[in-house]
């Protein structure tokens, strides 16, 4: 997908894709960076010469916590509480996502940053009016 000042066609394309289990980045043909999740435009240069590209999923858990209460949005409140953590993605970008197979106990949280970044994949979790994506430990 070449991206356009039509942003919402971005979205649409990023949102589709989570649907279907695919997770979507942009990549700026002048400086060659990825932006996740994908924008109309480069986050790095500015460039709006970008294309849509796959990423495989595969990512590494730099650090972790627990949610805020109440949930940041509406939407969340059904699975709280969770584990947020920051993610940095095999390709290179760092997110911010729900992480699974860890609760948010204090306890679990500092044996989770004891072992120093662990290995995750990416999924899919299906809200009420969008899906979002989610990173699960790796056992």
């Amino acid at each position: 997908m070449q991206a356009t000042a039509e942003q919402p066609s971005m979205i649409r394309w990023y949102y589709e894709g989570l649907s279907a289990g695919v997770y979507r980045a942009i990549k700026c043909a002048d400086c060659g960076k990825l932006t996740f999740p994908p924008t109309g435009c480069c986050e790095h240069c500015g460039s709006w010469n970008v294309e849509g590209v796959e990423l495989s999923g595969e990512a590494t858990l730099l650090f972790a916590s627990h949610n805020i209460t109440p949930a940041c949005h509406p939407r969340f409140e059904k699975i709280a509480p969770y584990v947020y953590g920051h993610i940095q993605l095999k390709e290179g970008p760092i997110a911010q996502a729900i992480v699974r197979g860890v609760d948010p106990t204090p306890e679990d949280l500092q044996a989770l940053f004891e072992k120093g970044p662990v290995p995750v994949q990416a999924a899919t979790l299906q809200m009420d009016d969008l899906p979002v994506i989610v990173f699960d430990i790796k056992a």
